[in-house]
């Protein structure tokens, strides 16, 4: 049912684009140019559309919240500290109070600003760590100067390794909340520099810091104050806004050139989070967003699509840094701590299958599931028929569409796990009772608004949990941009065929998602609360007795996301009429709110 709507949107002729590129030169829209450190036009990087979200490094739909943070509706919010691993390395704060973790003091800075990292460790001393500029004509400018606070006296910070990860955490910790403008600038140096040593200190920042002192610092031999670093601080009064300029959402403007090519300029991030493609040295996440290309295959998944760290097998990458010359490290590594709280928070065990049968070659459309091919799928029974199927998520919990079930009925309605055929019942299958129906609030059953609710299956007597011995819980998307458009995904269910025959066999197909669905379906389509999917020549589709069933899809590590749930569409089986599915990561904190975060939450808890 496809019809490769995706791809013929993104085609236009080249007197379109022509047309296109003058008009924006005419209305100076130089925002939606991009263009080559030689001044040549180029392709558009960036999603203008996506860019209105105004994305930044706290939109958990595009990014992982950090490990002191949680998701809610689409942004991380500070996590109380009571909430952080019992666990962790002791650090002392900036007022001098010790706390049990790195998580309870970021937590707690979260919440509070000014209870800034000084150092790892019980406070032992009234010393702080201190960060200067020097030799700048303003006091937003100058050569970097540090002081540990386990350190005699101040040390310059080295060039190499000097970029603008560091330097924005520099300008945050002076009090710049914008970051830096540039990483290096020449100044004008009256008398020689006179260096306390032959030494500068290397520093090296993942970028989630607000204080230096959370850097990691080496010694280093140097030779001239050449080999020392210097910034300047973004204020308005150095902002140099030209018709080429890209403008963050925290207000910063960058030049264009500068967004999508994996490097946080803004601070904030929001120059990488809606990219097309990316530039040389960065990794294009399918979620949209650019990263360094070194945090590839670094051990640690920054995609939240997980594929910078997919077919990874012999391309370890080691630490930035560990190639330079290093005498002795003075602090210690908290963004190694980071991950390590991270790697603390809770894992889940869903849409992964137990069976390990061989994959098919190729998806026929109508081919009949065999046992464990789609542990998620059950089906809804009411009094004598299958009207509907649902979708198991975890514990006693299935999602289905609001129109196959009313609160009502809840007595009448049983669920059928591990069902294959409903005429000939196999062994593994497990019937259990509901014990209450929770329909959205906001579901309109003439336009299919909010199509989606959630049934509480019974528990049995004696037990604390439902047993479910042959089903897996498909996992819950939090994101919308987990998948994108002409992603392949797989429909199951019993219902019925073209010619109205029934199906009494569990029988599946492959689909493509497919892009916005206005031109299929004018006024009704709705793009936040929905989802199109099909074929191109409409031969696999969801049709009458498939409602309230799975859509799902596979990321890059076979994880099977339910993305969503058979809702409505028109003449089953034809491509101009492809089918429609709620949009199940749009209700990820709705369906949280009953069943309990910890039971669908992956990440952001």
């Amino acid at each position: 049912m496809d019809t490769n709507l995706c791809g013929d949107s993104r085609r236009s002729s080249s007197m379109k684009f022509a047309l296109l590129l003058l008009l924006h030169s005419l209305l100076h829209l130089s925002s939606y140019k991009c263009v080559s450190l030689s001044g040549q036009p180029q392709e558009d990087l960036l999603d203008h559309k996506c860019l209105l979200n105004k994305f930044t490094h706290r939109s958990c739909n595009k990014v992982f919240c950090q490990p002191w943070q949680r998701c809610v509706d689409g942004t991380c919010v500070c996590k109380l500290p009571y909430l952080c691993p019992k666990h962790g390395i002791p650090v002392c704060a900036t007022n001098g109070r010790d706390y049990p973790s790195y998580c309870h003091q970021k937590s707690l800075e979260c919440l509070q600003p000014a209870t800034k990292f000084s150092y790892n460790g019980t406070c032992t001393t009234e010393e702080k760590f201190n960060i200067s500029l020097s030799y700048g004509t303003t006091k937003s400018e100058g050569i970097v100067q540090v002081k540990l606070v386990d350190q005699d006296e101040k040390m310059f910070v080295c060039k190499e390794g000097w970029t603008m990860t560091e330097a924005n955490v520099a300008c945050f910790d002076l009090g710049y909340q914008q970051g830096a403008l540039v990483t290096q600038r020449s100044f004008n140096i009256t008398e020689e520099l006179r260096l306390n040593s032959t030494e500068c200190l290397n520093v090296r920042c993942r970028g989630v810091e607000t204080s230096l002192a959370e850097c990691t610092f080496t010694k280093r031999r140097t030779n001239s104050y050449q080999d020392l670093a210097d910034v300047v601080c973004y204020t308005q009064d150095a902002d140099s806004l030209t018709n080429q300029s890209f403008q963050c959402v925290n207000g910063k403007h960058i030049p264009q050139k500068r967004a999508c090519d994996g490097v946080n300029d803004c601070g904030d991030q929001s120059d990488e989070l809606c990219c097309k493609g990316c530039k040389d040295n960065a990794f294009h996440c399918k979620s949209g967003v650019c990263i360094p290309s070194r945090y590839e295959c670094n051990g640690e998944v920054d995609c939240i699509t997980g594929d910078d760290e997919s077919n990874c097998k012999g391309l370890a990458r080691s630490n930035p840094g560990e190639e330079i010359e290093e005498i002795e490290i003075l602090t210690a590594d908290m963004d190694t701590e980071r991950q390590r709280l991270r790697s603390l928070l809770p894992k889940l065990s869903c849409g992964v299958k137990k069976n390990t049968h061989t994959r098919r070659k190729r998806v026929v459309g109508g081919e009949p599931a065999e046992v464990g091919d789609f542990p998620w799928q059950v089906a809804i029974k009411d009094g004598e028929r299958i009207t509907c199927g649902g979708i198991y998520i975890g514990g006693c919990w299935v999602l289905t569409a609001a129109h196959c079930v009313r609160p009502s009925r809840h007595q009448h309605y049983q669920i059928w796990a591990a069902l294959l055929d409903w005429q000939k019942l196999n062994s593994q299958l497990k019937v259990q009772r509901v014990n209450r129906v929770i329909v959205h609030e906001n579901y309109n059953g003439r336009t299919y608004q909010n199509d989606i609710a959630l049934i509480e299956m019974k528990k049995s007597p004696g037990k604390k949990e439902c047993e479910l011995p042959h089903s897996v819980p498909a996992c819950v998307p939090w994101s919308p941009y987990l998948f994108q458009p002409n992603h392949k995904c797989i429909i199951s269910g019993w219902g019925r065929e073209k010619d109205n025959q029934k199906v009494y066999s569990l029988r599946w197909g492959q689909v493509k998602l497919i892009g916005n669905c206005s031109k299929f379906y004018p006024t009704r389509y709705h793009e936040k609360e929905m989802q199109c999917a099909g074929t191109e020549d409409g031969s696999i589709d969801a049709c009458k007795g498939d409602s309230g069933g799975p859509l799902v899809c596979q990321d890059v590590n076979d994880v099977t996301y339910v993305w969503g749930i058979v809702s409505w569409g028109e003449n089953c089986g034809k491509p101009e009429f492809p089918g429609v599915y709620t949009r199940v990561a749009n209700y990820f904190d709705w369906i949280s709110n009953y069943v309990g975060r910890a039971l669908i939450s992956q990440h952001n808890v």
